[in-house]
């Protein structure tokens, strides 16, 4: 294997050599890390036959019909690979419409099919082979066909809220879809357009230590903590409410379960319960299979936490080991199935409360990037998820070492050869009860930082994704599901991938605290651009009131983050540099006025007149801001020490808004939104 021969390769599957670092600087990828992602990806190279058989793999997938080839609605037809010019097809559209005819010739010579004007799944056949044909609309559903944006009418707002920090009477200590319904119904009241929530993937039932929400066992089922039980059930009593600042995740999640195993005891031949069952499909029976398992072999032993580690028989879906296991345990089987019925039923539930209250899309579902390697998805679909690297992020300015988050993520490689099934499925989970998804770490539609087992953060190397096909199946998912989409694209970019995401309908964040110009000065909210979503913040940045105060700073000082004492309080001189700055683009914005204050409730309402302002299409207000906090719901980097995903809001979800502050505030929101010219 020469050097050469592996670089090339290497790039034929994506992998990328050469890179730019946050500071501009090139960097090159050791050969170790790249001969690694390809064995990661199937693509083993080391022996020269390995080598040339993995040459010889790539170079026939890209010779051959593949089962899914994706275009745009519009003029431009469609390149066909392992076709010729003159070749007859036939296309069976989605809506029963059937076309014949002969291939184009391309200006390189390729075949071609004709221009679409029809979006649809459609079967394309020639000679004897056949493939689906994915044509999208050019834009994903807009705001506008969603009813949120109306000529004459001031853009959309919306709330933003970490769904398990929300407090109900009888949520037994996890903010649960009841008190989302009981928010969403007040926000709606107060004329939002929708409601944010934090990702409410499948965690792991047998391990609730392990409750961050964005690295989840499967992102096709949802929590089962969340899950309010009266939404499928009827009204249930009510026990005593748990008035705590923080969630002890273990304790609540064990009495969650044991109130959801009386219930399965009682309600186990419902007939909601038996039809959701019978139409959910092999997701929903795997991950129950799974959670089984998963709780059999923790309780035996932590060293077989991971599935990896289980005896042999059990490590696949299809495994005797696991069939036996089935039948010597259909109630418990049962049980976790059941659970994701009544998770299933009360977020439909808020959503249609949602909607009938009054929002245009309702609420919008978080997508995180990835899964947990040792999670039902990765047990499941092993031949979907790529092993023995995980997703990260290389060294940048506020991570000088790179990031290792732990995730796997799908396979670039099989997504095209399993015709993009994986991604569908994805989608439409994400979208079954959602007018929205915000899409975590959006540039994973083009790439993604991969990190070899056992090599560092430091180490890794950029894995490449089929973005146009991706981002067409996103467009006609959209449009299918009546979703909007929304990318977190903040953080070190692939080139032109902003301007990507807009022209393909996909909103952008723009955070307040990011829209600071190098010499200091922050941009005027008329400066943002029109297709993004504009935020005070995020779940991993500091409030208004808590950047006001530096609480993040002294966070990260008591928490060891800083290199010194020294180092911390140059921080907190920077920060009073960016406090002057920012009230000064607050004054010269209109949102506030006077000299520079001491106390943060000024700022918190003058921040979110300024960041309303801006003339992006849509903006979100996270519930944090809205209630004038100081603390902050994640601190990234951090696993002890900062209590994070724990803290609950003060007060019932119902009567947050109602607070004569919070309602000023939400009216100021509001009011200072841009009206859209007719």
């Amino acid at each position: 294997m020469t050097e050469s021969q592996l670089q090339s390769l290497a790039a034929a599957a994506g992998v990328q050599r050469c890179w730019e670092d946050a500071h501009g600087q090139a960097r090159v990828v050791a050969d170790t890390t790249l001969a690694a992602v390809l064995a990661a990806l199937g693509l083993p190279v080391d022996s020269d036959s390995a080598m040339q058989d993995a040459g010889h793999l790539l170079a026939g997938a890209a010779l051959r019909l593949p089962p899914l080839l994706t275009m745009t609605c519009g003029p431009d037809g469609l390149a066909v690979p392992g076709s010729e010019a003159g070749e007859r097809y036939r296309l069976m559209l989605e809506n029963g419409e059937h076309r014949e005819g002969r291939l184009e010739q391309g200006w390189a010579g390729e075949a071609r099919l004709p221009a679409l004007t029809t979006p649809g799944y459609h079967r394309l056949e020639l000679g004897g082979a056949h493939c689906q044909v994915a044509a999208a609309p050019s834009r994903c559903f807009s705001l506008l066909e969603a009813g949120a944006t109306r000529h004459d009418a001031a853009a959309p707002w919306a709330l933003a809220a970490q769904l398990y920090g929300l407090r109900r009477e009888g949520d037994l200590g996890i903010g649960d879809f009841g008190g989302v319904a009981q928010l969403a119904r007040s926000a709606a009241r107060m004329g939002a357009a929708a409601l944010a929530l934090s990702p409410m993937h499948a965690l792991f039932s047998a391990d609730p230590t392990r409750y961050g929400p964005y690295a989840p066992s499967t992102r096709l089922l949802l929590n089962v903590l969340h899950a309010d039980p009266s939404a499928a059930l009827g009204p249930q009593a009510v026990p005593a409410n748990d008035e705590a600042e923080f969630i002890d995740w273990p304790k609540a999640a064990a009495v969650k379960l044991a109130r959801l195993r009386v219930l399965y005891d009682q309600a186990k031949d419902h007939p909601g319960f038996v039809a959701f069952r019978n139409q959910a499909g092999p997701a929903l029976e795997e991950h129950a299979r799974f959670e089984a398992l998963h709780a059999h072999f923790c309780a035996q032993a932590s060293a077989l936490w991971h599935w990896r580690d289980w005896p042999a028989e059990y490590r696949t879906p299809q495994a005797p080991g696991v069939q036996r296991f089935v039948r010597q345990n259909a109630g418990e089987v049962a049980f976790h199935a059941f659970c994701q019925w009544l998770a299933d039923a009360s977020l439909a539930e808020a959503q249609r409360v949602a909607r009938q209250a009054g929002m245009a899309i309702g609420l919008v579902a978080d997508l995180a990037i990835g899964t947990d390697g040792g999670g039902s998805h990765a047990w499941s679909r092993q031949e979907e998820v790529i092993s023995g690297v995980s997703v990260g992020a290389p060294p940048d300015i506020f991570s000088p070492l790179g990031q290792d988050w732990g995730l796997t993520a799908f396979s670039p490689l099989q997504m095209r050869a399993g015709g993009f099934s994986a991604f569908q499925e994805l989608l439409r989970a994400a979208m079954r009860h959602a007018g929205g998804i915000r899409l975590d770490h959006a540039m994973g539609l083009q790439r993604l930082w991969v990190v070899p087992s056992g090599m560092g953060p430091a180490e890794g190397a950029y894995l490449g994704y089929p973005v146009q096909d991706l981002m067409r199946v996103l467009a006609l998912e959209s449009h299918r599901q009546r979703c909007i989409i929304i990318g977190e694209d903040l953080g070190t970019l692939p080139e032109g991938f902003h301007q990507r995401m807009a022209q393909t309908g996909v909103l952008g964040t723009r955070v307040l605290w990011f829209e600071q110009e190098k010499d200091g000065r922050f941009r005027a909210p008329q400066q943002w651009p029109v297709e993004a979503v504009a935020m005070t913040t995020t779940h991993d940045l500091p409030t208004v009131a808590g950047w006001w105060r530096g609480r993040d700073i002294e966070w990260r000082e008591k928490l060891g983050r800083f290199p010194s004492h020294a180092a911390a309080q140059q921080e907190q001189v920077q920060r009073q540099r960016d406090r002057v700055a920012l009230w000064d683009a607050m004054r010269e914005s209109r949102a506030a006025e006077g000299a520079l204050p001491n106390d943060p409730q000024p700022v918190v309402d003058a921040a979110l007149v300024h960041v309303a302002s801006a003339r992006c299409s849509l903006a979100i207000l996270p519930l944090e801001d809205a209630l004038g906090l100081e603390e902050q719901p994640n601190m990234p980097g951090t696993t002890q020490g900062h209590p994070n995903w724990r803290r609950r809001l003060p007060g019932q979800a119902g009567d947050l808004l109602h607070d004569p502050a919070v309602a000023r505030r939400l009216g100021s929101f509001a009011r200072a939104r841009p009206r859209r010219a007719s």
